[in-house]
C-alpha cells in the first residue's frame, strides 16, 4: 500500500522560520533611530513587521495544506486579478506615489504592492500554461507587457526578478537551449536600453563602475553600504551597535538590510545567513526534481528560482558586483507584500513536497 507523507518538509520549514524570526530582529535593529524619531517609539517597525510575519506565516501554513493542483485552475484569474492591481496602480488617484514611483495601493490603511503578487501568480500561470509544449512568442508578448506595466512604475529590480523566473520556468519546462540563448542576448539589449534611456538608472550604472564619482551624491549609497561591511570585520561590532543605521545608509530596514547584518554580526554571521538561503533553495530545487507531475516540477522550479534570484540580486549589489536595483532580501527585509508573497509561495512548495514523496509498506 502507497501512503502519501502529511509531514512538511522540516528543513525548509525550519529554515524559513529562522529567517523570518532574525528579520524582525534585524528590522528592529535597523530602524530603531528612525522609528523612534519619526515615531518617538523605536519599535514601530518591528511591531509592523512582526504582524505581517505572523500573517505570512499562517498564510504559508494555509498554502501548506490546500493541495497544489488547485492552482493550476486557478492560475490564470488570479494572474488576470494581479494584472489588473498592476494596471490600477498607475491609475493617478488610484495608486501611491512614493519619491517618484508609483508601486503601492492604499486599501483601508493597507498599503499593498500589486507586484509582489505578480511574482508568484506569474509563476503559477507559466507553470500551468507550460505543462504542454511551450508557445515562445505568445510567451515573450506577454512578458513584455509585464515588462511595460512594471517599467511605468518605474520598478527595474522587480522586472529583472519577474521576467528572469518567466525565462527560468520556460527553460525548466524543456526550451530549446538555442532559443533561450537568443533570449538571453535580446534581454540583455533591452536591459542596455532601459538603462541608458532613464538618467537616474544611467547614473547608477557609471557610479557601479566608478564608485569614488560624487560620493556625496550618486555614489553615496554604494559607499554606505561598503563601509558598513567593512566595519563589520569577522565578528561584528555587536547587535545593536551598528553606526549606519544612524541616518548614514539609505534604505537601511529595505534593500540595504544586509549590510547592517554585515556590521553587526561580521563576516561570520553574515556567512550563516547566506548559507542557510543556499540550504532552503538546495532543498527547494531537489523538492522540484522530485515532484510527481509537470505542473509540480515547474511550479515550485519556478517558485525557489525567483527566490534564489531575488537573493542573489539582493547580495550581489550589496558587495558591488551588481548595481543597485532597490531588490529587498526575500524573508528578512522590511515590507509585508514581500514577506507574504514568499511566505504563500513557500507554503505550496512544502505541499508539493508532501505530495511528491511517498511512503510504501505491504498490507
Amino acid at each position: 500500500m502507497t501512503k502519501t507523507k502529511t509531514r512538511l518538509d522540516p528543513i525548509i520549514f525550519l529554515l524559513t522560520l529562522a529567517l523570518v524570526a532574525f528579520g524582525v530582529v534585524m528590522v528592529y535593529e535597523a530602524s530603531v533611530v528612525e522609528a523612534f524619531s519619526q515615531f518617538s517609539d523605536k519599535f514601530y517597525f518591528a511591531k509592523l513587521q512582526l504582524r505581517w510575519a505572523v500573517l505570512g506565516l499562517a498564510v504559508m501554513l494555509t498554502t501548506a495544506f490546500i493541495p497544489y493542483k488547485i492552482w493550476q485552475k486557478l492560475s490564470l484569474p488570479l494572474f488576470i486579478a494581479s494584472l489588473l492591481l498592476l494596471v490600477a496602480v498607475l491609475i493617478p488617484g488610484v495608486g501611491s506615489q512614493i519619491q517618484g514611483a508609483r508601486r503601492w495601493l492604499n486599501l483601508g490603511g493597507l498599503t499593498l504592492q500589486p507586484s509582489e503578487l505578480v511574482k508568484l501568480t506569474f509563476v503559477m500561470y507559466l507553470a500551468s500554461w507550460f505543462t504542454k509544449r511551450p508557445p515562445l512568442l505568445p510567451f515573450l508578448l506577454l512578458s513584455a507587457t509585464l515588462l511595460i506595466l512594471i517599467m511605468l512604475q518605474p520598478d527595474l529590480g522587480t522586472a529583472v526578478i519577474i521576467i528572469g523566473t518567466g525565462f527560468l520556468v520556460y527553460f525548466l519546462s524543456g526550451a530549446p537551449l538555442l532559443a533561450i540563448a537568443g533570449i538571453g542576448i535580446f534581454g540583455l539589449i533591452i536591459g542596455l536600453v532601459l538603462i541608458v534611456s532613464s538618467s537616474y538608472r544611467r547614473v547608477r550604472l557609471l557610479t557601479f563602475f566608478n564608485p569614488t564619482t560624487d560620493p556625496l551624491g550618486a555614489s553615496y549609497h554604494i559607499r554606505q553600504i561598503l563601509i558598513a561591511l567593512g566595519s563589520g570585520g569577522l565578528f561584528g561590532l555587536g547587535l545593536g551597535q551598528s553606526r549606519q543605521k544612524y541616518s548614514y545608509l539609505p534604505e537601511a530596514t529595505t534593500d540595504s538590510i544586509f549590510a547592517i547584518i554585515s556590521e553587526e554580526i561580521g563576516f561570520a554571521g553574515a556567512a550563516v545567513i547566506i548559507g542557510l538561503f543556499l540550504l532552503i533553495i538546495y532543498r527547494g530545487f531537489t523538492l522540484a526534481l522530485a515532484a510527481t507531475d509537470r505542473f509540480g516540477q515547474l511550479l515550485s522550479g519556478g517558485i525557489i528560482g525567483s527566490l534564489a534570484l531575488q537573493v542573489c540580486i539582493n547580495l550581489a549589489a550589496m558587495v558591488a558586483l551588481v548595481p543597485l536595483t532597490g531588490v529587498p532580501l526575500p524573508l528578512i527585509s522590511y515590507g509585508g507584500s514581500s514577506l507574504i508573497t514568499h511566505l504563500a509561495g513557500i507554503g505550496i512548495l512544502l505541499n508539493i513536497s508532501r505530495s511528491g514523496h511517498k511512503l510504501t509498506s505491504k498490507s
